[in-house]
């Protein structure tokens, strides 16, 4: 198809073989690491989002060609068009589109994909649904299915709802990888943003048992007294 190819011609050209490299070291695409094999053109993402305002009007169809695609930028692109369609559809565009969504989970496959689309689409569309989409993503042997459940509640937690990311959070407190702990760590120090209170009910139940990275990353915003009796895991909870 002539759009496809011109999208593609475009991101080309936007490329950059030295900024490509340094984002196959940073997203860790060597063997055995998380990213292993991805490529990448090296288009930063600036570039990207305004690619996605030229092309706004391409079909779900064509995106989905991006969206299957090796290309790292190629998949980004194609998430950020289906955050921009999300946004202004109407109820069977969304549902649509987190349908397609959840069906191409094996492409969102990196944290920065996750991370920019997860609460946008799946979880603005399950804020006045249940919630159960999320707990079968938490307990899923894919890393990145994992990420999208916690993720996805960021969008809760910014309308000041917390109880999800607190029983997703609770769920992946033994996950052994370090970027669902990272973004176990991350919600809870959003929430605690808005309600110090409630982040601090959940920590003081769990922070000597969880990773310490998820502890590190929930507590950044803390004072730094605080901060080390977390840390020295004698924090009072009285």
């Amino acid at each position: 198809m002539v759009i496809i190819k011109n999208i593609r011609k475009k991101l080309q050209r936007l490329g950059s073989e030295e900024n490509a490299n340094v984002l196959q070291r940073f997203f860790k695409t060597g063997p055995g690491e998380y990213g292993e094999g991805d490529v990448f053109l090296g288009v930063r993402v600036p570039d990207l989002r305004k690619l996605v305002k030229e092309y706004q009007d391409i079909t779900l169809k064509e995106v989905m060609q991006f969206l299957r695609s090796s290309i790292h930028e190629e998949r980004m692109f194609a998430l950020l068009i289906l955050v921009s369609k999300y946004s202004k559809g109407n109820e069977t565009v969304k549902k649509r589109i987190y349908e397609l969504y959840l069906q191409h989970t094996k492409f969102i496959n990196s944290w920065d994909l996750v991370d920019g689309s997860a609460q946008h689409i799946v979880g603005a569309f399950l804020m006045d649904k249940s919630k159960e989409p999320l707990y079968r993503l938490a307990k899923s042997n894919s890393l990145w299915e994992r990420r999208i459940a916690i993720l996805s509640t960021f969008y809760f937690i910014k309308h000041h709802n917390f109880s999800e990311t607190i029983k997703i959070s609770k769920i992946l407190l033994t996950d052994e990888q370090d970027l669902i702990h990272k973004a176990v760590g991350w919600m809870l120090r959003e929430i605690g943003k808005r309600d110090i209170t409630a982040e601090e009910i959940f920590l003081k139940k769990y922070y000597k048992s969880m990773p310490r990275t998820m502890l590190r990353y929930a507590i950044e915003k803390f004072p730094k007294s605080k901060r080390k009796k977390y840390l020295r895991g004698d924090y009072s909870c009285d």
